[in-house]
């Protein structure tokens, strides 16, 4: 077999099949049909995973072999080759995609000086487009004629090797903030990966911009927000040049993909920021709060209208809010005249706010009772007639079910309430 480090393929040193199964003592088998080895039962697999400690420093071993292979002039010799080539080579994927997995775990000074031999040599190599494809999921597009852009401290921040990264920003001359054949920088990746040691190092730099977006004008925070990485985002916003609201090229913003995405702990982080606006829209008109309408995440719903035991419909239509009221009234598990545990309905709470837009569509249900009072006895009509909204008592007097004598608890009625002149005979929402 190849000694660890060697320049070299020896094909000569090659084990058999058979002496590779002799050696590992009938624990494995080999699937001649797939072309692939594995444990000769699932319940050796559980074992090994709950005694990581019966091989000693394998994640380190496996990290020194995969770099060994990496570092062949063979495999060097194959750099810009298109990657569907590395079909007919497994280890190669292999180890493209997952040497710093093991690194990461376990990194021993082997290793790493292997993975600086690797970056010395690291233009165009064949193992970053392969490490880059596999990315194609989060990344829209991969300029491959730029393959050397994605150099080794991008390569460290994707699979955050805290270790690594210290070395190589410490060569002088390394540009921290560039942009590779994504458009992300080295701090771009290791926040979308949630790296919180590798943000760390980074941020950590004079010279890091912490705002520094990709092709599509995602910031550091702005993808640590999605992925809801509370770690990252902390250390983000800790900085004093951070920009919090700096919107993608859609116009979302962190606060907007975190309420998409249901990251409540992260949307609290956001909303104590001053520089955070809760009410900002996207370029098709979309805000926070009607995001998390849309994916149906009431907990964040709930933060963004202020918080309390409150469903997101009995705020949204104390505030008025047509375009969320619209969405989850157009949900199954939206009940439209559920009162709260004061009896107030999400009628009652527009109508004693003036939202007529809110009042209109409710009233157009067959589902609302534009009448039901609540535990004071005080229905919709008397709200809207004691707050001085003539708008709405118009709307709710054309309505045949609302009785405009019915007198609430206090024996007052509608015309009464109207008669006092106050219009504060009721507390309105926030």
């Amino acid at each position: 077999m190849n000694k660890i480090g060697s320049p070299n393929l020896n094909r000569d040193n090659v084990p058999s099949i058979g002496t590779l199964l002799v050696c590992c003592q009938g624990l494995v088998v080999v699937d001649t049909e797939a072309s692939s080895i594995r444990l000769i039962h699932s319940t050796l697999q559980e074992y090994l995973r709950a005694h990581p400690g019966v091989f000693g420093s394998a994640h380190a071993t496996i990290a020194e072999t995969c770099l060994s292979y990496l570092n062949l002039h063979e495999v060097k010799a194959l750099s810009g080759i298109p990657t569907h080539h590395h079909t007919t080579a497994p280890f190669l994927e292999y180890s493209s995609l997952y040497w710093g997995v093991h690194a990461k775990r376990e990194l021993s000074d082997s290793a790493k000086l292997l993975a600086l031999e690797l970056f010395d040599n690291y233009n165009n190599h064949i193992s970053a487009r392969i490490l880059l494809e596999a990315q194609k999921l989060y990344a829209y597009y991969i300029d491959f004629d730029n393959l050397s852009l994605f150099n080794g401290l991008h390569c460290a921040s994707v699979f955050g090797i805290d270790e690594i990264v210290v070395a190589l920003v410490e060569v002088e001359g390394c540009n921290i903030n560039q942009s590779d054949c994504v458009g992300n920088t080295p701090l771009v990746w290791a926040a979308f990966n949630g790296h919180e040691g590798v943000v760390r190092i980074l941020l950590g730099r004079d010279d890091v911009d912490p705002n520094k977006p990709d092709v599509d004008l995602r910031t550091p925070l702005w993808l640590a927000a999605v992925k809801g990485d509370q770690d990252v985002v902390k250390i983000l916003l800790g900085r004093d040049d951070i920009n919090p609201d700096r919107p993608d090229r859609h116009g979302n913003t962190p606060l907007s993909q975190a309420a998409r995405y249901g990251r409540e702990e992260v949307v609290k982080m956001l909303l104590e920021h001053d520089g955070v606006n809760p009410n900002s829209r996207s370029n098709g008109g979309n805000t926070p709060l009607w995001l998390a309408a849309s994916n149906g995440h009431q907990g964040v719903m709930r933060i963004l209208l202020g918080q309390g035991d409150e469903t997101p419909l009995w705020l949204a239509a104390c505030n008025g809010d047509i375009e969320v009221v619209k969405m989850l009234l157009r949900r199954d598990d939206v009940n439209p005249d559920e009162a709260d545990e004061d009896g107030k309905t999400p009628l009652f709470w527009a109508a004693g706010n003036g939202h007529e837009d809110v009042v209109e569509i409710l009233l157009g249900r067959d589902d609302v009772d534009p009448d039901k009072p609540d535990n004071s006895g005080r229905a919709p009509l008397s709200c809207a007639a004691c707050n001085g909204h003539e708008g709405v008592v118009k709307m709710l007097l054309r309505r045949k079910k609302v009785n405009p004598d019915k007198p609430d608890s206090s024996g007052e009625t509608p015309l009464s309430l109207a008669a006092c002149g106050s219009h504060k005979c009721w507390d309105v929402c926030v």
